[in-house]
């Protein structure tokens, strides 16, 4: 299994989104992962870069650590031409290190442009038809194409990476991980949901990658990283269905008040002990992902973490 580290960009400013993956890359951790969000989860969180310009000032500042988005909604507030060009400029600067991650995307970042929020069956339809298109721009050429929810008009990319980029599609269900196999180069879910990988496997991903993201909480103390961990992540014990619905900060927030401490330290490593954290890993394993994120909760903690990841949890963790 392959170890990654996440920038959130919800949680720390762009420069230091740069230079804490700049330190990941420099103890060994194998590939990064990147949210695109327009509003953080919670207005404690306080910031919501653009992921694009992040990734760029990351590619040029490392050289060996894997980038992905994780994920980009190439539907609504970003068109598929714009991401493709986009996607193909990171391949480059990157030298290869870059891999698109799309999905559907969350009415938290994509209700801004104004379009309402659409059905999930229509979501997924929405993206399978973006994933065409910029599948189809990345083989070059021009292309026109006319589906029922995007359309594009002589796009051409100019600058295309000799080494295509890849793609990863998003699934937390069968369904969406049928699309990610017929669309998609890896699969992407943020859990461990052996359905999902199954599914992928069955139609036709088997042997290909299959990533997914862990939130941890690194700290000295158990309960009060398990109640600091509660305040900024309590919102993401809710299911996908329910997540992808909530229209903005205050309604993540509503719903995290009636969660506890325990509960949350139920689901995710608390404190300084490595085992948790190993476990956590295994149980990733066990569902069949190759690749595993780890996302430390707390923008001011990544120092701590990444000494903690540099000393104990990789050296564990490799043992896997």
């Amino acid at each position: 299994m392959k170890i990654g580290y996440t920038m959130l960009c919800e949680q720390s400013t762009p420069k230091q989104l740069v230079s804490d993956l700049v330190r990941a890359e420099e103890i060994g951790f194998d590939f990064s992962v990147i949210s695109d969000h327009f509003s953080p989860w919670l207005e404690e969180q306080g910031h919501a870069a653009y992921a694009w310009s992040v990734l760029g000032a990351a590619a040029q500042a490392t050289s060996r650590i894997g980038l992905m988005t994780f994920v980009t909604c190439p539907t609504m507030r970003y068109h598929p031409v714009v991401v493709a060009q986009k996607a193909a400029t990171m391949g480059l600067l990157s030298d290869g290190r870059f891999t698109l991650g799309l999905g559907a995307g969350e009415n938290l970042n994509e209700h801004v442009i104004g379009h309402g929020w659409p059905a999930v069956d229509v979501r997924h339809a929405m993206l399978g038809e973006a994933a065409d298109v910029i599948g189809k721009l990345f083989d070059g050429g021009y292309v026109n194409y006319a589906g029922e929810h995007v359309t594009a008009e002589s796009a051409k990319l100019y600058d295309l990476p000799e080494q295509r980029v890849p793609v990863g599609i998003a699934a937390s269900g069968p369904q969406a991980a049928e699309l990610a196999a017929r669309h998609g180069d890896v699969l992407i879910c943020d859990g461990p949901y052996a359905n999902a990988v199954s599914a992928y496997k069955a139609a036709g991903g088997a042997g290909r990658a299959t990533y997914s993201q862990a939130a941890v909480c690194y700290g000295r103390d158990v309960r009060e990283t398990a109640e600091f961990a509660a305040g900024q992540w309590g919102w993401a014990l809710a299911n996908w269905k329910v997540r992808s619905e909530l229209p903005g900060p205050a309604a993540f927030s509503n719903y995290s008040e009636f969660i506890r401490p325990e509960d949350l330290a139920a689901r995710l490593p608390c404190g300084p002990e490595v085992e948790p954290y190993v476990q956590t890993a295994r149980t990733f394993q066990d569902a069949g992902f190759t690749d595993l994120a780890l996302l430390q909760v707390g923008g001011d903690r990544q120092g701590d973490f990444l000494r903690f990841a540099e000393a104990e949890l990789l050296p564990e963790l490799r043992k896997l």
